[in-house]
């Protein structure tokens, strides 16, 4: 199955500098984007904006490592979780996402991230 989602947690991946400048361009390949996150809400009130879906624990009533809050991501991009990477850097939600069937990647940086990225989506995202 073509990969044609990715799912982000906010706190820990998108929070730092430089990635929603990778979001934005994965999404400007056409690739549909989420925002997944154990947050009630959002501290920037302009991301989600920048995303097609966001899916927060605090309103859906799902949690990562949930594999729920993962297929109800999926489902709002209009995806199955075969067709999507999710990226956090917490082990145990990346391992939640991969149960739920997505791709998984653990963020420990944004060098390595972006390079798994640009392998899975063939998609140049240069830092």
């Amino acid at each position: 199955m073509d990969l044609r989602g990715l799912l982000l947690d906010y706190a820990g991946v998108l929070d730092e500098p430089g990635m929603d400048a990778v979001a934005r361009t994965v999404r400007g390949a056409g690739v549909r984007t989420a925002v997944v996150s154990n947050a009630d809400r959002l501290a920037d009130p302009a991301l989600p904006d920048a995303f097609d879906a966001v899916v927060l624990s605090g309103v859906v009533g799902y949690a990562k490592p949930d594999a729920e809050i993962y297929r109800l991501a999926a489902r709002r991009l209009g995806l199955e979780p075969g067709e999507c990477v999710f990226v956090d850097d917490l082990r145990r939600n990346v391992d939640g996402a991969v149960a739920a069937g997505m791709v998984g990647i653990h963020h420990s940086d944004i060098e390595s991230t972006v390079m798994e990225l640009q392998a899975l989506f063939d998609i140049e995202l240069g830092l």
